[in-house]
């Protein structure tokens, strides 16, 4: 199966793979360092697709995405998600599906572009407030110091060394996708490649580095106004004082959005593909989107 379909945007040849077909186009937006978006999030884009057309966007750096070009300012990483899409032919509205540190992304666009977004999907996705309040017990100073850190690891990683072999389970098979069944013995040499290819961008690096900032600037925007439902799960943070999940079930109650709690966590995609596309399939036609 082909998974390229590059487009230019700000000089930068970006990937967007779309599959299925249907009246609603959902996009599936990374989270920050996940090295091969299109098959990270495959086990369950491909159980959706059956109904939907889904589309993955692969930001600079990511997956078969070329460098970046521009500053990963949120204002930037939204620009080129959009203008993606535009050049892939790919017209809204849209349904958000983002992870992780995409949830920034995804809150910034339905602020600010409101017409182009019929609902969020989240997949365990980054809430400002828990950076921001992190960042009440974490100094940047610290905190740039910890990201130098992993960073300097990463590199170690990237070289697919005897480190890199002993630390597999947490690193390359962290998702479950590499010891899994829901990739195919190609897809997996794909992903490993591309794994050992990406894992120390300096795109990833950046998104971090500037993670606190982009929180605050997603936060300004607001809170949603388009249906909203939440996968949260029990991930730890950073800091013992910022709880993951209070901060995501409280933001969901702001959004009055539908709440799924999970122990399978943060990459729960992989684990229970079939529940989540049954229950974003039921939210979604509970809200009437896609049904005439």
């Amino acid at each position: 199966m082909k998974y390229e379909n590059k487009v230019e945007v700000n000089g930068t040849k970006l990937n967007v793979y779309t599959e299925g077909s249907g009246k609603v186009t959902i996009v599936f937006m990374a989270g920050n360092g996940v090295t091969c978006p299109v098959l990270e999030y495959r086990p369950l884009y491909r159980r959706m697709s059956e109904k939907y057309r889904v589309v993955v966007i692969e930001k600079a750096g990511y997956g078969f995405s070329e460098g970046m070009k521009s500053q990963r300012l949120l204002e930037k990483l939204v620009f080129e998600d959009r203008e993606a899409l535009k050049m892939a032919g790919i017209e809204p509205p849209y349904v958000l599906a983002p992870h992780s540190y995409s949830g920034f992304e995804a809150i910034y666009w339905a602020n600010t572009y409101p017409k182009e977004v019929e609902a969020i999907l989240s997949i365990d996705m980054g809430i400002p407030e828990t950076a921001i309040q992190q960042s009440k017990e974490i100094t940047e100073l610290k905190r740039l110091k910890m990201l130098d850190k992993q960073f300097k690891l990463l590199q170690t990683i990237s070289k697919d060394g005897l480190f890199a072999k002993i630390a597999k389970k947490k690193t390359e098979d962290a998702s479950g996708l590499m010891s899994g069944n829901e990739l195919t013995p190609d897809e997996k040499e794909v992903y490993r490649g591309l794994f050992y290819r990406n894992i120390a961008n300096r795109e990833f690096y950046e998104e971090a580095r500037l993670m606190t900032e982009n929180a605050m600037r997603a936060e300004k925007t607001g809170i949603p106004k388009c249906p909203c439902c939440f996968y949260i799960s029990d991930m730890k943070t950073l800091s013992k004082n910022v709880s993951w999940r209070q901060i995501g079930l409280e933001y969901a109650e702001k959004c009055g959005g539908k709440v799924y709690l999970t122990d399978k966590g943060h990459m729960m995609y992989t684990v229970i593909p079939d529940d989540m596309a049954n229950n974003f399939d039921s939210f979604l036609k509970a809200n009437y989107i896609g049904v005439q």
